[in-house]
């Protein structure tokens, strides 16, 4: 599911922490459910890819590891199978289906994701050339087009909301409350376009703060001090990586205005604060739905991003019908090693002075050459590959199941 369908509240629940990702392939490969399988669990989507005699195998997991219901899931959820899938992969790979377009962030949860289920033994040969495809198509997009020009991100938007919707801005108190990825990238837009001597960040451990704040030389505080510092500060912003509300009525002034951005997913605020008047919740959705010209120029450069992907997939499809074949080809070669075999062990025992080492290397570069020749013929555009791989399966006498 995405955001396309799904709200931030119900992405909430059935966002996967590393340990239910974990759970959940270690469930597929434990229940030989199938032989391959990558989770991508973001702000903005939860997905399965893999391979099952069923997608509920696979629904099921994710409800089993999650906080949402069957039922919801089926409100707002989608499945893509075989060719819609890879071409889904594709278009997510590359920042097209983003909820920012552009956003190249998901590339590398796509590379954590693979190297996940590569610890577990869940990716196949199919899994690891459909996902390095994607990478090469996310690479040539970036670097061959420009829709990933000028800053858009939801750190940017959220600056950009600030300092759009707050008087004063540079004499207002900002509190920065999480330091991960999204709270870096919005640390860093905060000092360059607020122009704001009042920012101070506190995160659950503290060093990950100072770290950054030594980079801007800004004031960290202790997670203890967390109530305090919102009792004084006139804008907070979330970016905690919670599974569950890390600010909540409670902890909110009811004396004076405070804007709160929550940039986190699960929510991390409370939807209780919606209660006190004085208080204004923007969550991520609505900032990434703020548009500008910088979007307005990127999605002119959607048709060549396309044309890009076509000519990636098109090289994986080519590859996948290569598949097909090889098996037949693979037997081929054991049918042709097991006569070579039975040819020099004849030899061997008719001549004195046979040459056996020999016979064994010019032999098996022959074999080589006769199975390429195969090879090439059955890739061959204009070959029907069906009736080719019969017709070898016939010649040479092997397994009807060899495909």
């Amino acid at each position: 599911m995405s955001y396309k369908k799904a709200d931030a509240h119900i992405r909430g629940k059935f966002s996967l922490a590393d340990t239910a990702k974990a759970s959940i392939l270690s469930t597929i490969k434990d229940n030989e459910i199938g032989d391959g399988a990558l989770i991508i669990s973001t702000c903005n989507r939860t997905e399965i890819y893999g391979f099952a005699q069923h997608p509920y195998q696979l629904i099921k997991l994710l409800c089993d590891n999650s906080n949402g219901s069957v039922e919801e899931f089926q409100e707002v959820a989608y499945v893509h199978k075989n060719k819609d899938a890879i071409s889904h992969l594709f278009r997510v790979g590359t920042g097209l289906d983003s909820q920012i377009l552009g956003d190249f962030e998901i590339i590398s949860q796509l590379r954590k994701g693979f190297k996940n289920s590569q610890k577990v033994g869940l990716i196949n040969g199919f899994m690891e050339r459909l996902v390095n495809a994607v990478i090469t198509a996310s690479k040539r997009i970036k670097n061959e087009t420009e829709i990933s020009s000028g800053a858009t991100s939801v750190a940017f938007a959220s600056v950009q909301y600030i300092l759009k919707n707050v008087a004063n801005m540079p004499e207002k108190n900002i509190l920065l409350f999480g330091t991960g990825k999204i709270g870096r990238n919005t640390c860093e837009n905060l000092v360059k376009h607020t122009k704001n001597n009042h920012i101070t960040l506190i995160n659950r451990t503290k060093d990950k703060a100072e770290k950054i704040a030594g980079k801007f030389n800004l004031v960290v505080k202790d997670y203890v001090k967390l109530n305090e510092e919102i009792q004084n500060t006139d804008v907070l912003i979330v970016a905690t990586g919670a599974q569950t509300p890390t600010v909540s009525k409670k902890d909110l002034p009811t004396d004076k205005e405070l804007l709160i951005l929550d940039l986190s997913i699960p929510e991390n605020v409370s939807r209780d604060v919606k209660e006190l008047d004085n208080i204004t919740l923007v969550h991520l959705d609505a900032l990434s739905q703020i548009t500008d010209e910088t979007l307005e120029r990127r999605k002119a450069h959607i048709p060549k991003a396309e044309i890009i992907i076509d000519e990636v997939k098109t090289e994986f499809t080519a590859w996948l019908e290569t598949r097909k074949f090889a098996p037949t080809i693979k037997a081929l070669k054991q049918k042709l090693t097991a006569m070579k075999n039975a040819e020099i062990n004849f030899q061997r025992k008719k001549l004195s002075d046979f040459d056996e080492s020999q016979a064994e290397i010019i032999s098996n570069r022959i074999i080589q050459k006769i199975t390429t020749q195969f090879a090439n013929h059955l890739k061959d555009e204009n070959t029907t590959s069906e009736e080719s791989v019969a017709l070898i399966q016939k010649v040479f006498q092997l397994e009807n199941n060899s495909l």
